[in-house]
């Protein structure tokens, strides 16, 4: 599989990375260990996660994983500290994550959300204090709009402090505010695009119709505030154009809405989540897709 550089810090990953949203949340441990044993086997080496998947839980069976596995020195391991975010509570977090990762050093740490006023610049120091330490290879950031990673690059190079090597924001065939500004900053700038949400959390499979009911169960169900950023007349139009589209080419939804992303060249990874092995196999046969299938779906 291909694999893509991280910034200028030496890591290269894999066009599909895994999302470990799922892990202790969705699936049990048993099921996440078979997730990210078909990750590997099929050539995945980035693993994400976060201190605020299911309380840590995400962290501890990726950690529990590699361990057994004996993997961590073949992977690229990405975690995020949550809000509220200080200096501080940074470095608290990153101890944490350590822990429950069982692992010497975090190979991508990102703010999972920008911080607020005035400790902005003290969480930019705080992850610089990271890397200068060894626990932390590289730094980034996660759902940071343009003007606040331009923000935190100025104010890491004024400072000379470790810069922010990537950064992760939600895209897809219906959610593509980045592709104005954001991917412009990070090709001047060298970030790496980190992209989720290839799917847009369900919407694009075509299991949801305009007017109709949700389904009982359902991400939507069960987050309905996904409805509040999905559900619009615009959005609705494409996913009709790609349901359209799947039954001409006789293609699923899913493979084409995924393939659109992974076919996109200022994407460095696209984070899949997975409750099954089959569900990672599906990245993969997305990723075989005819370009020209999606080419033109706007």
């Amino acid at each position: 599989m291909d694999h893509r550089a991280i910034g200028t810090t030496g890591l290269r990953v894999s066009r599909i990375g895994l999302g470990c949203v799922t892990f202790g949340r969705e699936i049990d441990q048993a099921a996440s260990f078979a997730v990210a044993d078909r990750a590997v086997e099929r050539g995945i080496n980035f693993f994400d996660t976060a201190e605020a998947y299911h309380r840590g839980e995400s962290e501890r069976v990726l950690g529990r994983y590699l361990r057994e596995r004996g993997l961590r020195d073949r992977v690229v391991v990405a975690t995020k500290a949550a809000l509220p975010l200080t200096g501080p509570r940074i470095l608290e977090a990153a101890e944490a994550s350590l822990k429950n990762l069982q692992t010497d050093r975090i190979d991508l740490y990102y703010l999972h959300r920008c911080p607020e006023d005035p400790a902005f610049d003290e969480c930019l120091g705080a992850l610089h204090a990271l890397v200068a330490s060894g626990k932390v290879r590289a730094v980034a950031c996660s759902n940071f709009d343009a003007p606040q990673l331009k923000r935190a690059l100025d104010s890491q190079r004024t400072h000379g402090w470790s810069p922010m090597a990537a950064t992760q924001p939600i895209y897809n065939l219906v959610s593509r505010e980045i592709e104005a500004e954001l991917l412009p900053l990070c090709a001047r700038e060298r970030v790496a695009a980190v992209t989720y949400s290839p799917l847009g959390a369900g919407f694009l499979t075509g299991k949801y119709r305009q007017g109709g009911e949700v389904p009982k169960g359902s991400r939507f169900d069960v987050i309905p505030g996904h409805q509040g950023v999905y559900f619009h007349d615009d959005k609705w139009s494409v996913m009709e154009l790609l349901r359209e589209r799947s039954l001409r080419v006789n293609v699923p939804m899913t493979h084409l809405a995924m393939a659109w992303v992974l076919q996109q060249p200022a994407i460095t990874t696209v984070l899949v989540g997975a409750r099954s092995p089959a569900q990672v196999d599906q990245a993969f046969e997305a990723m075989a897709v005819d370009a020209s299938l999606v080419a033109d779906i706007q």
